[in-house]
């Protein structure tokens, strides 16, 4: 004889079809423990006729349950509550900003074929200069070229990862005696770094297209003429919000940045998603500093990061180096000389791209409805809310075996009230990510 099911069989409470109001209103009773672990679901035909659906809804609904990983059915038993082994599963990382894995080993197998044959030997025997072998500063001005950025490869800095050049920039114009400007809500490695090395940092407001131009003018003008000033932003695919700023709007905070005597530091990791914008280092080469990298554009084993230098910094940045070399991997280098002969990069960005959007479109089929804020070529999405919300949201999906980016490590103020939730798009697979998404919208109902 079965076990009946303890379930009191209703629909969710929203605009969506028959089968997904089916399997939110499961979900919801699973997640918030009205059903336990082991518990039995009413058999299929049973529901059907209760609730009046056709027998296909509820095996619909039920498929949707077990992909998610919160049912589990035996055969000729039933279908059984799983929500134990889901809490037992590995974690699903939505917290790390990563690109979709898209390099397979038989072109990686290809492309250590081609460097082997034309490899430089002193690359590896000698020690980098300060900045990089200007062979692999050539090299990388080249990929920059195809961003918009004519770069001197003489002004052009290579470190190992664009966080070791962003640390390089904040120490070039502005040191702990300065301050810089950023978005209120900003990319987490920015704002970790600042409060380790103690760099003050001023949160300024921004919309939909990014940075306020009307309230960096404010903010720089209540900063002292003498006090050194930078101000930190990321025009393309803004880290967490994905806004991008229009021509206009980068033309604007150029003028007054030059106006108020105020260096640009200015995040270029996303700019191939849209290398038909200018760079601000373009519209103000003489105050503007650009942080690159390939990490975000090829994959997270390519650790090169790029820092673009007007020239009255080249002298400061060749004696900070002297202290601190940065160089990246020699064999890191031949790799993106090898991609750019041969035409790879291209192909690789192009999978990029079109997995981005099938992920974005994704979280935003699941989530929209939840005010999420998303772009279709951007690895993460941004969804608005008070702190407290967010911060409780984020501790509930860990429970449930989530992990998603602190809302504290995304604000410049700690106690400001407005904040939200990074979700990162990339990193998990298809499977991990649709299970994870869907458990964080039974969550947000």
């Amino acid at each position: 004889m079965l076990i009946q099911s303890p379930w009191i069989p209703h629909l969710a409470e929203t605009g969506a079809n028959v089968a997904e109001r089916l399997s939110l209103a499961l979900a919801g009773d699973i997640i918030e423990g009205r059903l336990a672990g082991g518990d039995r679901l009413p058999a299929h035909r049973d529901l059907a006729k209760t609730l009046q659906i056709g027998l296909g809804t509820v095996t619909k609904a039920y498929a949707t349950l077990e992909r998610r990983g919160l049912t589990r059915s035996v055969k000729g038993r039933g279908t059984f509550v799983a929500i134990h082994e889901a809490h037992s599963h590995r974690q699903i990382d939505l917290s790390t900003n990563a690109p979709p894995a898209s390099l397979g080993a038989r072109l990686l197998a290809r492309t250590l074929t081609g460097i082997a044959r034309k490899i430089d030997e002193d690359h590896f025997n000698l020690y980098a200069p300060p900045g990089g072998h200007f062979e692999h500063r050539r090299v990388l001005a080249r990929w920059l070229y195809a961003l918009g950025l004519d770069v001197d490869p003489s002004c052009l800095i290579l470190t190992s990862g664009a966080r070791q050049a962003l640390a390089l920039a904040f120490d070039l114009v502005c040191g702990r005696q300065g301050l810089i400007l950023t978005e209120r809500i900003t990319y987490p490695g920015a704002i970790a770094l600042a409060r380790r090395k103690g760099y003050r940092m001023q949160g300024v407001e921004m919309d939909s297209e990014g940075m306020v131009p009307q309230a960096l003018a404010e903010a720089l003008a209540g900063i002292k003429a003498r006090e050194k000033k930078a101000v930190y932003l990321t025009p393309t695919l803004h880290n967490p919000t994905t806004a991008t700023m229009g021509v206009a709007r980068r033309q604007s905070i150029a003028e007054i940045c030059r106006r108020a005597g105020a260096w640009i530091i200015e995040d270029g990791v996303y700019a191939a998603a849209s290398p038909e914008l200018p760079q601000l280092a373009t519209l103000a080469p003489d105050i503007a500093l650009h942080v690159n990298g390939l990490s975000k554009s090829l994959g997270p084993g390519l650790q090169i990061g790029m820092l673009t230098l007007p020239h009255s910094l080249g002298d400061t940045a060749q004696d900070l180096l002297r202290e601190l070399p940065m160089a990246p991997s020699a064999l890191s280098c031949a790799v993106v000389d090898e991609w750019l002969v041969t035409g790879v990069i291209a192909s690789i960005q192009q999978d990029l791209r079109h997995e981005a959007q099938r992920r974005s479109r994704l979280a935003a089929s699941l989530l929209s409805t939840r005010g999420l804020i998303w772009h279709p070529d951007a690895y993460n999405a941004w969804l608005p809310m008070k702190r407290d919300a967010a911060d409780r949201i984020a501790s509930a999906a860990m429970e449930m075996g989530v992990k998603l980016t602190s809302p504290h490590s995304t604000m410049v103020r700690p106690r400001d009230s407005a904040s939200g939730l990074r979700i990162c798009l990339g990193g998990a697979s298809w499977e991990d990510l649709n299970r994870s998404l869907a458990i964080l919208a039974t969550l947000l109902k």
